[in-house]
């Protein structure tokens, strides 16, 4: 109730008459922190951001940011408006950017209020009419089934025509929730189990779980190497006679890196092709792009503030009443369809494929950590040898943290386009948004336009994707050189003697069980992991009819 005028446009005091709501624009977000529950984990963190942006430039940034570190998003419409609406396909859309520049690796559509339905308009509209219908719950349930379906449907053309055939989120047994908060708490005409909220409350919960597995791993994997590193040093195999030839390890590591920067080389050089096509299609369709942003149907009233604002942000302009207006981004649009499957590609966790960059990185944590077990057999090791293990945890851990750093990578490199041709156009942008006067508005269409024409015929497109391969570029050189640099610190320290200062370290072989079997626990979870998945997957293509897919 005390947040209810701040985030309300409209709303009524108990006695039903209109109440005044609060202006706060020095506000950029608010956190509620609520108690611990059954009804939400702990550890969920759900926001609530404008849908397509803010007027509010700086509300629009954070809003920006915010759904590109957004893990799941979910799309949220009422039953009234899931169908045909414009905001709601606008909506949809900018949560389907978000799976290919941002961390985001779900996307599923939520409709509220599905237990609202006028049953004789209903049964009067009504195309299924092999089966009749006896109650206003039997009509709910079939016209919610009908949606979950149309939907769905519609969703996964939408994910499949931008993301990778193999990616995850087109496996979900459901992308499509119609739920129904009154019905949960009230249940006169649904059951809980109908309303769905259990349902995404499970879903929250599988997604949480997952999330806290791969972070308890990471720190596990990390304490773990630590302890090997600590317990290595009073290892008797540090004797002078026993210790390890790190030279030959050495040079076995920079063959590997010079095979793991050609694979990566390899693996971007499939976006060239999609860019320069892309590049292209933009030439050739920016005008028919630019003019159906420009030219209005119902002539320039209105619209001479609205495109003023455009100008003054530099072509994008997010408004409480209008869609969301990205005029680079319009521009760009070609090029993004072209590029969009295979940067999706390159940037995927699913299965392994030559355009894909995680599998490389894998391959060369493999390759070396079998090469550290053939040098510890080749010189007296024992096989639960401290320095070994050391080796081959450090190397799980310097690669794991590799994937984090090339997702936030991933958005520069996506926006990179956008972000040249709105550098290229800003000229234009602030020369049109400083016209005032008679046909101020025309005139401001005569430059952007000008100015628009100018930029391509000096080459606007070919340096976006100048630009964006200029990022790829540096994106394989951060990687090769944060691998290079911690896998240089980590043989130092397992090349260090047990003399010194290392003598004085604590014993910690206790500490090392203990972290030792936490470890060996969730490499056991997440290999049941990987062989239930395999098992569905061979089902489904067993029996496709009979299988439902796999669970993530």
């Amino acid at each position: 109730i005390k947040l209810d005028p701040y985030i309300r446009t409209q709303r009524r005091d108990w006695d039903g008459e209109s109440a005044e709501t609060q202006i706060w624009p020095l506000i950029k977000q608010v956190e509620v922190t609520l108690p611990k529950s059954e009804l939400i984990p702990e550890g969920v963190v759900l926001v609530d951001i404008p849908g397509t942006g803010d007027f509010n430039s700086k509300r629009d940034e954070m809003w920006k940011k915010t759904i590109d570190k957004c893990s799941v998003i979910w799309v949220i419409s009422d039953i009234e408006r899931v169908s045909g609406g414009r905001a709601h396909e606008n909506l949809l859309n900018e949560s389907i950017k978000a799976c290919q520049r941002g961390f985001c690796r779900d996307v599923a559509l939520v409709v509220t209020k599905s237990d609202k339905l006028h049953l004789p308009e209903y049964l009067r509209e009504r195309k299924v009419r092999n089966q009749a219908i006896q109650s206003q719950r039997e009509a709910v349930l079939e016209r919610n089934a009908v949606i979950k379906l149309q939907r769905n449907k519609i969703l996964k053309e939408k994910l499949t025509r931008k993301l990778p055939a193999d990616s995850k989120v087109l496996d979900a047994s459901d992308l499509v929730y119609t739920v129904s908060a009154q019905e949960y708490w009230q249940q006169a005409l649904l059951t809980e189990e109908e309303t769905e909220i259990p349902k995404l409350r499970e879903y929250i919960r599988k997604r949480l779980l997952d999330k806290k597995r791969r972070m308890v791993t990471k720190y596990v994997t990390e304490a773990f190497g630590l302890l090997l590193l600590t317990d290595s040093f009073n290892c008797t195999e540090n004797l002078p006679n026993e210790f390890l030839h790190m030279s030959g390890l050495r040079r076995f590591v920079e063959e590997r890196m010079q095979l793991l920067e050609k694979a990566i080389d390899q693996c971007f050089a499939h976006v060239v092709q999609p860019l320069q096509e892309g590049v292209r299609n933009a030439r050739a369709s920016y005008r028919r792009i630019l003019g159906a942003f420009l030219v209005r149907s119902r002539g320039n009233q209105g619209f001479h503030q609205t495109l003023k604002a455009v100008c003054l942000k530099n072509g994008i302009y997010a408004s409480r009443t209008l869609t969301r207006i990205d005029l680079n981004e319009a521009i760009t649009q070609p090029i993004y369809d072209q590029i969009d499957p295979v940067f999706g590609g390159i940037f995927r966790a699913g299965k392994p494929t030559g355009s894909a960059l995680m599998p490389h990185i894998d391959a060369f944590k493999h390759s070396l950590q079998e090469k550290m077990t053939e040098i510890g057999i080749r010189n007296g090791w024992k096989y639960d040898s401290c320095k070994k293990s050391f080796l081959i945890q450090e190397i799980s851990a310097i690669l794991g943290d590799m994937e984090e750093h090339i997702l936030r990578k991933k958005r520069r490199i996506y926006e990179s386009l956008t972000t040249s041709v709105q550098s290229d156009l800003k000229p234009c942008y602030e020369e049109a948004a400083q016209i005032t006067g008679k046909k101020a508005c025309e005139r401001m269409k005569d430059v952007i336009r000008r100015g628009v024409d100018q930029q391509v015929a000096e080459g606007m497109f070919e340096r976006a994707q100048e630009r964006m391969q200029h990022q790829f570029q540096q994106l394989k050189n951060g990687i090769t050189e944060k691998v290079k640099g911690s896998i240089a610190t980590m043989l130092t320290l397992a090349s260090s003697q047990g003399d010194g200062l290392y003598k004085e370290l604590a014993d910690v072989k206790s500490e090392y069980r203990e972290m030792e079997k936490l470890h060996r626990s969730l490499r056991e979870v997440a290999e049941n992991a990987v062989l239930r998945r395999g098992m569905q997957e061979f089902l489904l293509k067993m029996s496709p009819s009979k299988v439902g897919p796999p669970t993530t």
